[in-house]
């Protein structure tokens, strides 16, 4: 079988081309393959799956490619980047048709209020959309995790979703973004970082997010 050092995952929704482009750009020659072949996911080297859409289409499309096993093994066993959707299916329940996940963290996504409003009492729309500012956390460690480096805290990504993880265990919690209270927008555990916003899509901050995630030795 052909040797893989990073597998994007295909089960049919996510930003597949952006999110493999920018792998590509900072792969420095490491081979970046899109696929849906769990034998190829399981055996590659470390693997990103992004996401976007509804939560029972992707959780549906994951199990029609019969991907579910190759997912839950690569998040227990090698560097795993989850991105948006690829983030919320790592916990136990969505809100989002009432759907669960594959409960590799405790806790549950849940869907923004209707009645946001900022702090001149301006109404936030739902969708969050844009860019924004992700706190980095240490949760008591004397610094922030590697995927951090060379980002500066308080950096904007863009982010594109109406839900948002709320983890059971605070140590899991990477990075947070206010809109208009603070929400989980990154999550870290041993090989496991996953955020909410699209790191394809935050120009060269997500790209240096990438480049640590390529090199990162968890």
């Amino acid at each position: 079988m052909q040797k893989v050092d990073i597998a994007v995952v295909d089960y049919g929704m996510g930003n597949l081309r952006s999110v493999s482009k920018a792998v590509e750009h900072v792969a420095n020659g490491k081979s970046v393959v899109v696929t849906s072949d769990p034998a190829m996911i399981q055996n590659a080297e470390r693997v990103v799956f992004p996401g976007q859409g509804a939560m029972p289409d992707c959780m549906r499309e994951l199990d029609a490619r019969n991907l579910r096993g190759a997912i839950i093994h690569a998040a227990e066993n090698k560097p795993f980047l989850g991105i948006c959707i690829g983030m919320q299916l790592l916990f136990e329940h969505s809100e989002e048709g009432d759907m669960p996940g594959l409960a590799l963290l405790k806790g549950n996504v849940k869907r923004f209020t209707e009645k946001l409003v900022d702090e001149k009492g301006i109404k936030l729309k739902v969708p969050h959309m844009g860019w924004n500012q992700v706190f980095q956390t240490t949760n008591n460690q004397k610094q922030a995790h590697p995927l951090w480096a060379d980002i500066a805290d308080a950096t904007r990504f863009y982010h594109v979703h109406s839900y948002y993880v709320a983890p059971q265990d605070n140590s899991v919690i990477a990075g947070e973004t206010a809109y208009p209270n603070r929400f989980t927008s990154a999550i870290a555990r041993d090989n496991i970082f996953a955020t909410q916003f699209h790191v394809e899509k935050s120009a060269h901050a997500g790209l240096q997010l990438l480049n640590n995630f390529v090199n990162w030795k968890p």
